[in-house]
């Protein structure tokens, strides 16, 4: 198995803190990674913080997999400043992007097995000429993709899909339709079959309107959008279902009887994940050509330095990646 590329992050935040508790609660474990980080970085977050991890230096990814058990493998990549706890800069703002870049051409070119990304800070990267209005579009372009990708958020007890994401409510209802549900639910099908090993998946369809417009009564676009694409769907052999009632569609029960729940708009699929597992769940990215998770959190720059930042939604995105490499292997 390949080791899993771990890129930078905003160097001001909590990625070194994260990439160094995961190494210390994944090392005896068989999900190899490194970091694309710059080392001397890594070392004073780990002297700061007194986490003593081990680091050595690599050239090239295949050196950590043996590696990995005794220290954190890092490839080393020169930042123009040094990095201050919590405070952005722009200088480093390439290099940021270097790393990014430089995980995805590992993971196209074989020497990986996927990317999982440390958050960044865009504001600290506009000024680099970052034109992307986010980490996702710029992974895309980096792969050389064209069609929208999708956002899923995941956790032990639960997948979820937006079929719009980062709109206002009333500018997402206008934007749905019928070609979206269905291209968001083909992506979702073929990554639980590729990516996750799942031969039959379910997919739940949500309605849009209370009681999923309760027969046109709150609300049309239950019938007139997401009806035909679930119809569209099934006649694809796809076994899609809904749209169900947003508000009983999340109780452990129901949950058993879906491998994937496919929402409207984004807190109707985030604000069940998060109440969930809120430390622990997952962002990733289905439809590019490589595999790509990472925490489902920010920079944190507020408590950048502090010691006491969660890696547990870091460590999951890791764990998943591995898994989902596997199942893409087999």
């Amino acid at each position: 198995m390949r080791p899993i590329a771990i890129t930078m992050g905003d160097p001001s935040g909590i990625s070194g803190e994260l990439s160094l508790k995961a190494w210390l609660k994944l090392k005896d474990q068989p999900t190899p990674f490194y970091c694309l980080d710059n080392i001397n970085r890594l070392r004073n977050v780990n002297d700061y913080i007194d986490l003593d991890v081990p680091i050595h230096p690599i050239q090239d990814p295949s050196e950590a997999i043996d590696l990995f058990k005794n220290a954190l493998p890092v490839l080393d990549i020169p930042l123009k400043e040094e990095a201050i706890f919590g405070k952005l800069n722009s200088a480093n703002g390439q290099t940021v992007l270097d790393s990014i870049s430089i995980a995805v051409q590992h993971t196209i070119q074989g020497k990986a097995a996927a990317v999982v990304t440390n958050p960044i800070h865009k504001a600290a990267l506009y000024e680099v000429g970052f034109a992307y209005p986010g980490h996702t579009e710029y992974l895309a372009a980096l792969g050389g993709e064209n069609k929208p990708s999708i956002m899923m958020l995941a956790c032990d007890s639960l997948r979820v899909i937006p079929v719009t994401i980062h709109q206002s409510l009333k500018t997402a209802i206008d934007d749905l339709t019928t070609e979206k549900i269905i291209y968001t639910a083909e992506i979702a099908h073929k990554a639980l079959k590729d990516l996750y090993d799942i031969n039959e998946p379910r997919l739940a369809i949500s309605g849009l309107n209370p009681h999923a417009g309760e027969s046109g009564k709150m609300g049309h676009e239950d019938e007139e959008i997401i009806a035909p694409a679930i119809t569209s769907l099934k006649n694809k052999g796809i076994n899609a279902f809904g749209p169900l009632p947003a508000d009983t569609m999340f109780h452990a029960e129901a949950r058993a009887n879906y491998d994937l729940a496919i929402c409207m708009y984004h807190d109707q699929a985030l604000i069940p994940i998060k109440t969930l597992d809120f430390h622990g769940g997952v962002n990733v990215t289905l439809g590019l050509p490589f595999i790509r998770t990472s925490p489902d959190h920010g920079t944190a720059l507020d408590i950048a330095g502090k010691g006491i930042a969660n890696p547990s939604s870091f460590i999951n995105a890791i764990k998943m990646a591995y898994t989902m490499a596997k199942a893409q292997q087999k």
